[in-house]
């Protein structure tokens, strides 16, 4: 169960934000501003207490609190960003999680990790090869798991940006997975929710405690979800998704 939430509000240099879909045009920062702020409200109902973290115009890709840090249920992981423009990011959130944790592990150079490869199914934690996140930083990471009693192994990829670009854990042994993700033997064990080519957004969903956070306008992938006995609120990210970010990114969840 999750106690604690941390969220960042999006700054105005998010129009900024580091893009591989320049076509979907730049963000609204005042449209950013009311979709946090209702993510933030479906939070809320999830039976957790949300810290709200001040906008940080140094860096546009801020309110993305997911790719500095991992918080474990042991330590709290200060990640090493692969991008440049969002190195010192780091120090912020260490300073706040300063509150929560005494155990903390920090990615050195040459590795590089981003949060938003890394994804927990129970007490393993699957870390994505991507160009953010190089084997150097997972190898960080899996030997602080493993001396304190947890694991995690690391999950080859070609396509996508971030592991949870296309693959999210929904608890009860599901997992939401999309793209190159459906072929991964790692995750035969699992009962797979396939979310289609035109829903794959969709992918990147999060269970909070007994609900599960939907993007809005994907219903195939929300219905799919709700078969399973899961409850859904959906929430408008389309700001978010042009500048590469999504439900689990906008988030600390521990």
């Amino acid at each position: 169960m999750f106690k604690t939430i941390i969220v960042r509000k999006p700054a105005k240099s998010i129009i900024n934000g580091i893009t591989s879909n320049p076509q979907l045009g730049k963000p609204v920062y005042e449209k950013a501003v009311k979709q946090h702020e209702a993510y933030v409200q479906a939070l809320e109902k999830c039976d957790v207490t949300v810290e709200k973290l001040e906008a940080d115009e140094r860096y546009p890709d801020s309110c993305f609190v997911e790719d500095v840090a991992v918080c474990t249920p042991v330590f709290a992981l200060i990640t090493n960003p692969g991008t440049s423009s969002r190195k010192g990011e780091q120090k912020e959130i260490t300073d706040v999680l300063k509150k929560y944790y005494d155990d903390f592990v920090y990615i050195t150079e040459p590795g590089t990790l981003e949060g938003g490869d890394v994804m927990r199914a129970r007490d393993h934690y699957y870390i994505g090869l991507s160009e953010r996140t190089n084997r150097e930083g997972a190898t960080q990471f899996i030997a602080a798991l493993e001396k304190r009693g947890m694991s995690g192994s690391v999950v080859e990829m070609n396509e996508m940006l971030h592991l949870k670009t296309g693959i999210a854990y929904l608890g009860e042994n599901i997992l939401l997975v999309t793209g190159e993700m459906i072929h991964k033997k790692r995750f035969v064990r699992f009962e797979q929710i396939v979310v289609e080519p035109d829903e794959a957004y969709a992918a990147n969903s999060i269970r909070v405690n007994d609900v599960v956070l939907v993007p809005e306008g994907f219903e195939k992938t929300k219905r799919e979800i709700e078969d399973r006995g899961l409850s859904t609120i959906t929430v408008d990210t389309s700001e978010f998704m042009k500048i590469d970010g999504g439900l689990s990114c906008l988030s600390l969840r521990f």
